[in-house]
């Protein structure tokens, strides 16, 4: 009896469901310590600000949440829905766009707010902003074939 070695195909998938689980496990290490700590821990990712935002899911219908980097912008909140750059948008914005209901904490701040994308014309107003205070989103736009979204938190009310 023999065995074959394992296909470049499912070693590649074997390596990008290891990748997610990873991903998974620190995102749940940083939402826990983000929410202890009040955002001492958590609050800044990478030299930005960070939010922790929690959408439902627009299939399963459980509620998930994201560690989101962030710029304030008057009484708003931006955010870039990049995943990465990996081609995909990610799930949050997904599940906001089909119009669930959105929470954000920034520190021991809860809101419930709006999730809009900015228009082409304000997306170029922004764009070097956010690049220039996280210089690794152009990195994400050059390997992407879309205009990455900007998303504009507008808040509805205090949750606390």
């Amino acid at each position: 009896m023999s065995v074959e070695p394992q296909s470049s195909k499912s070693q590649t998938r074997s390596s990008t469901s290891a990748s997610r689980t990873v991903r998974r496990l620190l995102n749940s290490v940083v939402i826990g310590l983000y929410r202890l700590t009040g955002g001492a821990i958590g609050g800044r990712m990478q030299g930005m600000a960070a939010l922790l935002l929690t959408t439902t899911g627009r299939k399963s219908g459980k509620r998930y949440t994201t560690p989101v980097l962030y710029r304030p912008e008057n009484n708003h909140f931006l955010v870039v829905a990049s995943n990465g750059g990996s081609g995909k948008l990610p799930n949050w914005w997904l599940n906001a766009r089909s119009g669930t209901p959105i929470d954000i904490q920034i520190g021991r701040t809860r809101q419930q707010v709006s999730a809009q994308q900015v228009s082409a014309e304000e997306r170029q107003r922004l764009w070097p902003l956010l690049v220039a205070a996280y210089p690794t989103y152009e990195k994400y736009q050059q390997r992407t074939a879309y205009p990455i979204p900007v998303v504009i938190l507008s808040p509805l009310n205090t949750c606390s």
